[in-house]
């Protein structure tokens, strides 16, 4: 078997070895693991699969780019061609290597703009969660269950229970139903932070002064982790990000629970009691 052929096998099955090891990779979080996370929502579903879209388009560039310079150094080798072209425009060539780019960036442009507006907003939410980004852990708010709010900071590691992961527990966990369109509400009370959960596909922006909008939609129950991905300071590296999904009966459940533990975003503080003057006896 030739090189060029040998190459060329290669070069044609790496895509299905990538994609078959991207699969394998997705089931079970590991230690230095390059692949992406398992997906468990419509809209990681979407970027994991335009994700192995733009991997098969990249080998096939690739591998071609490296069989016409293989050919290109065979052919035109001082040994093949001892008396070289002077030729220096063709049309043709310069017409292929102009155009076959722009089709293969409207390939890639037509998915990734239907991502992009599907990754959006959603319409018709079944509720809407608020993240707060602090220095340096989240506030969140639960306007359509209560209206109640509370803080998730990290957990240290000498209070981690077996199975807690190092620099990701919160000791407050986001509770959200599986099978239900969050509508997830993100901003900032100081610096630039960013809400990111890679098992969800979200990763946005949040802003002191503005409110940026997402959503997701979790089809598995299970317990998954995320970031801030905003250098915003100090403690950066310590606010992190973990939600917890759980059946529908179960959030309900959890809602009754949080409305007691937790205080009204729109609760009135306690009026503070009237000033008294200190009365002095009389010595006369």
């Amino acid at each position: 078997m030739s090189l060029l052929r040998r190459f060329g096998y290669v070069a044609a099955w790496t895509p299905v070895f990538a994609l078959l090891a991207g699969h394998a990779h997705a089931y079970s979080l590991r230690n230095w693991e390059i692949g992406l996370q398992q997906p468990v929502t419509p809209t990681m579903e979407h970027i994991t699969a335009f994700h192995n879209l733009m991997m098969v388009v990249i080998f096939l560039v690739a591998g071609l780019v490296t069989v016409l310079l293989l050919f290109v150094i065979y052919r035109f080798s001082e040994k093949r061609n001892p008396t070289p072209s002077k030729t220096t425009h063709n049309t043709l060539v310069e017409v292929i290597w102009t155009a076959i780019p722009v089709i293969i960036l409207v390939i890639i442009a037509i998915p990734s703009f239907k991502l992009l507006y599907y990754t959006d907003r959603v319409e018709n939410p079944d509720m809407t969660i608020k993240a707060i980004g602090q220095q340096w852990y989240w506030s969140y708010e639960y306007p359509d269950n209560g209206n109640f709010t509370f803080d998730a900071t990290m957990v240290d590691d000498e209070d981690l229970k077996d199975g807690q992961p190092r620099l990701l527990t919160t000791d407050n966990m986001v509770v959200v139903p599986v099978d239900t369109k969050v509508r997830l509400l993100i901003t900032a009370s100081d610096v630039l932070h960013s809400f990111a959960v890679p098992a969800f596909g979200v990763k946005l922006d949040a802003v002191p002064g503005r409110i940026n909008e997402t959503w997701f939609e979790v089809t598995k129950k299970g317990v998954y982790y995320g970031q801030c991905s905003e250098i915003c300071g100090a403690g950066h590296s310590y606010m992190p990000i973990a939600i917890k999904a759980v059946s529908k009966a179960d959030f309900a459940q959890w809602v009754e629970s949080a409305k007691k533990e937790f205080a009204r975003v729109d609760e009135p503080e306690p009026e503070p009691a009237p000033a008294r003057l200190a009365q002095t006896q009389d010595t006369n």
